[in-house]
């Protein structure tokens, strides 16, 4: 065998564990789930690995002890807890897959190639004012046949 066939092995071989490593990782990634309640127990969010609501159970007592405000902050409250878990044991799969280097929560919030200047900008939103007052139908050429 030529060199260059071997080394064309050596990349095949070593593309098939990358791609059994990565099965592997998103395997993990979808048992990740976390849950969290509030403080009387009568909310119970859980979420999985991206922090995506995939239970939520109201004790019916939740109907008649808060008003809809009270009890949207409860779920609000206890899906935000279950996510920061959540991400935790999603950080702690990625960690070994990725690599030194590679932070395993810029890759599941989405913003692990951007850089610093990116993320301001992403951050401060829209830099003309919105959508709103714009008019985006040119009637130049009804006006002229009317």
């Amino acid at each position: 065998m030529t060199e260059h066939r071997l080394r064309v092995e050596e990349l095949v071989a070593e593309y098939r564990r990358s791609r059994a490593q990565l099965a592997e990782v998103h395997q993990q990634l979808a048992r990740v789930s976390a849950t969290a309640q509030s403080a009387e127990g009568l909310v119970t969010a859980t979420v999985g690995a991206r922090g995506q609501l995939v239970d939520l159970v109201l004790d019916p007592e939740v109907y008649t002890r808060y008003r809809p405000s009270e009890l949207a902050a409860h779920i609000v409250r206890a899906v935000n807890e279950a996510t920061a878990e959540a991400f935790s044991g999603a950080e702690e799969v990625l960690t070994p897959a990725l690599g030194r280097g590679v932070d395993p929560g810029a890759v599941l919030s989405g913003t692990a190639d951007l850089s610093d200047d990116e993320l301001a900008e992403a951050d401060a939103g829209p830099d003309d004012g919105g959508f709103e007052d714009h008019n985006w139908i040119d009637d130049s050429e009804w006006s002229k046949t009317r």
